[in-house]
């Protein structure tokens, strides 16, 4: 993961510092800013051309801006020719073609109307090329405005025509930097020499396989006889580039590693443990594909659905800057002040958070986009409502998982383009609902059940004005957020939907980082209460929260806020979506060896098949990204599930919950890993220790591992069992 210590001194110590604090970042937050541009861009290009006919257009003379959207061109015809010179020329013409015998010849009549004609036509050229400058030298803020329209369009058509440069651009900055400061996602961090070592031996064989893997795809390519397009030469350059870079900078750290972070020599064991579990998906693929299949190009081709779905990763990207731009407000912790005066339980407290938070997962389109989103945010509120800091990761862990279940999640749409045989979106959504406060309340109930306080509520002649008073600075950021989304809707004419949020969130939590610092303080009393001590603790001992609460943030200036979120963005983007990536060509290896292909056609029994099928769905949750794992799941376990008597919606609900189970449970626990993430490796450390010491329970100790499995392994069950048992939702007769 991250090691955040920067050593500047030697050329390759500045070059380091320069590259992850700087370029980087600089790169990256660019073509984020240009992906927004993309993303709103032909709304905008629309209203520019609106207004420009609203502005210079005019009926009464016929002018339309549209025409005027480049500078007129005089014709280069003759307005004023001798037509009976025309027609004798003409007529010779025709007299001399030699079908003339054949097909007669035109009259003179004939001729000189079709020659009147022409010079008809000149005129009017003329004409509206008179009108046209005419009226531009009576209006020439036309120019102004003109210029303005036509270079937003240039932007805009250039960034619609290269969207897969710029998503390749950003994951080779992004993956080049998450290389360098280690923060690619292993099941644990590198501490000693040893771990190091590993790390760096693992990631150079995995890129070193990627970067032969496309050299071979291009390779072929070249020798297809088919000419390529620049874009797609293109392609296959950030692709060699990417994999040749990172496997350099590899081959670099194996012999000069970082300073140890733990003295000693290390154990072999857990130096495994600290590689990237990219590098070990690089690695099995890579010689499954080379050695065992002949197949060496099999890496790169399954990297193309990157390619593929560009437009997927680009609003990824955008969803995971919009969670960094987040833990730069304090809008999370203004809306939590109106609950605080009803006292809650931090259980309770944290059950309205996660319901809230399935909402912005919904938009996300997976838990774990959500987790590297918004998982440092959600700890950080939930341990300042004084829970435990185990129980507050453990919630960041399954913070994304109620809401990919609920409208308008992307998952599901994908679903029902998968299998339109058999489910719509509708019918997904509409049963979804019922997972999602099923698992709702069981981990209420269950929160509550091992709490250390148990349930309590304030009484509301007390609680209710405490809300009240605590709502008034949550005013202008409602208006805010409407203001904006108006902004879109009628400026723009488009609503806010799965499909507009990855470019709207931004925009709304820019206009909140830009209120922070310059209007807040007129808004907000300085007032220190309960939580506002219990946070100045945390943020003593805590290095995560000084740089991430509330006191800390409101230190920084408005670049400096955009310049942090975008810093961490960098990491994220190039820890989790090559690991998407490479997930791709993990599902791509399962479907050629068609090991699924040997599982039986028929189970013999339903519970026996219900099971099965729920623990096989678990087990790929562990190891495959959610939209490579749904397109994997489609094509193979589908048909297996109806063939045994699975109603097709019950699947697809065993499908979701399973996943969610898999991604929080070990040896992998995709979530845990994206939770240290967000938060960072000391954090997590920091909490281990802290409820070794303090606690002897072992489910204290452990809690951030146990709690989402005592949550979502019994919503596997019920989801699993019940609609059979009971004749559900007229499934099963």
């Amino acid at each position: 993961m991250q090691n955040d210590e920067h050593n500047r001194s030697g050329i390759v110590g500045l070059l380091r510092y320069v590259w992850t604090e700087w370029i980087s970042t600089l790169v990256v937050l660019i073509l984020l800013l240009l992906t927004l541009i993309i993303g709103t861009g032909e709304m905008i290009h629309g209203q520019l051309l609106r207004t420009g006919e609203r502005l210079y257009g005019n009926e009464s003379i016929g002018m339309q801006y549209s025409f005027l959207r480049a500078e007129p061109t005089k014709p280069d015809c003759d307005r004023h020719p001798n037509v009976d010179a025309l027609v004798q020329t003409q007529m010779k013409a025709n007299a001399a073609d030699e079908f003339a015998d054949i097909f007669g010849t035109a009259t003179e009549a004939d001729v000189r109307a079709s020659v009147m004609a022409g010079v008809q036509q000149c005129e009017e050229k003329f004409q509206f090329y008179d009108k046209a400058k005419n009226y531009l030298d009576e209006h020439p803020s036309i120019r102004t405005y003109r210029a303005i329209e036509t270079t937003f369009f240039g932007i805009f058509k250039f960034g619609s025509e290269n969207r897969v440069l710029i998503l390749l651009l950003m994951v080779l900055v992004s993956a080049i930097t998450a290389s360098v400061k280690f923060h690619h996602i292993g099941l644990r961090a590198p501490t000693t020499r040893l771990d190091y070592k590993v790390y760096a031996l693992f990631m150079a064989i995995g890129n070193g396989l990627l970067t032969f893997s496309v050299y071979s795809q291009f390779n072929s390519v070249l020798n297809s006889g088919v000419k390529s397009t620049n874009e797609t030469l293109a392609v296959y350059w950030l692709w060699l580039a990417l994999f040749g870079i990172v496997t350099l900078i590899s081959i670099y750290q194996f012999f000069k590693p970082p300073a140890a972070k733990e003295p000693g020599a290390g154990n072999i064991g857990l130096a495994l443990l600290s590689v990237p579990l990219y590098a070990f998906m690089a690695i099995i693929t890579g010689i499954a594909f080379t050695f065992f299949m002949d197949y060496p190009m099999g890496q790169g081709i399954y990297l193309g659905q990157l390619v593929e779905f560009s437009g997927i990763f680009l609003n990824l990207a955008l969803f995971i800057w919009a969670g960094m731009l987040l833990t730069q407000t304090r809008v999370m912790d203004l809306f939590l002040g109106i609950l605080r005066p009803w006292n809650l339980a931090p259980e309770t407290l944290t059950w309205l958070i996660l319901i809230a938070a399935a909402i912005p997962t919904a938009y996300t389109g997976a838990s774990g986009i959500f987790v590297v989103a918004a998982g440092a945010i959600i700890y950080k509120e939930v341990w300042n409502a004084g829970s435990r800091r185990q129980f507050a990761l453990a919630v960041s862990a399954m913070s994304g998982s109620l809401g990919v279940v609920i409208r308008p999640c992307l998952l599901i749409i994908l679903i029902s383009m998968l299998d339109s045989r058999h489910v719509t979106s509708d019918e997904l959504f509409d049963h979804g609902i019922y997972v999602f406060w099923l698992t709702a309340f069981l981990f209420l109930g269950i929160s509550l059940f091992l709490a250390e306080t148990r349930f309590r509520v304030a009484s509301p002649k007390v609680a209710v004005p405490g809300m009240l008073k605590a709502f008034v600075p949550v005013i202008p950021y409602i208006v805010l957020t409407l203001i904006v989304i108006a902004f879109y809707k009628y400026g723009l004419d488009t609503q806010m939907d799965e499909f507009t949020a990855p470019v709207v969130l931004p925009i709304i939590l820019i206009v909140y980082i830009m209120f922070d610092r310059w209007f807040s303080d007129r808004f907000t009393s300085q007032t220190v209460d309960a939580h506002a001590q219990l946070s100045l603790q945390h943020e003593q001992k805590s290095e995560f929260m000084r740089e991430h609460g509330g006191h800390g943030v409101n230190r920084r200036g408005f670049r400096s806020s955009i310049w942090s979120a975008s810093s961490e963005t960098v990491g994220h983007i190039g820890a989790l979506i090559i690991l998407m990536a490479l997930s791709a060509s993990v599902g791509g290896l399962i479907e050629r060896t068609e090991i699924v292909e040997l599982l039986p056609t028929h189970l013999g029994n339903i519970y026996i098949s219900l099971a099965f099928i729920a623990l096989l769905l678990a087990i790929i949750g562990m190891t495959t990204d959610p939209f490579g794992a749904v397109i994997l799941v489609a094509a193979t376990i589908a048909p297996v599930a109806y063939e045994n008597g699975i109603h097709p919606i019950h699947f697809w609900m065993i499908v979701l919950v399973a996943f969610e189970l898999g991604y929080v449970s070990p040896p992998v626990a995709l979530n845990h890993l994206l939770t240290r993430l967000s938060v960072g490796d000391e954090e997590v450390r920091a909490a281990d220790a802290e409820a070794k010491e303090k606690y002897t329970n072992f489910y204290y100790r452990y809690e951030r591992w146990i709690l989402p499995i005592l949550v979502l392994f019994p919503s596997l069950l019920i989801v699993t069992y019940a609609p059979y048992i009971f004749k559900l939702f007229d499934w099963y007769k």
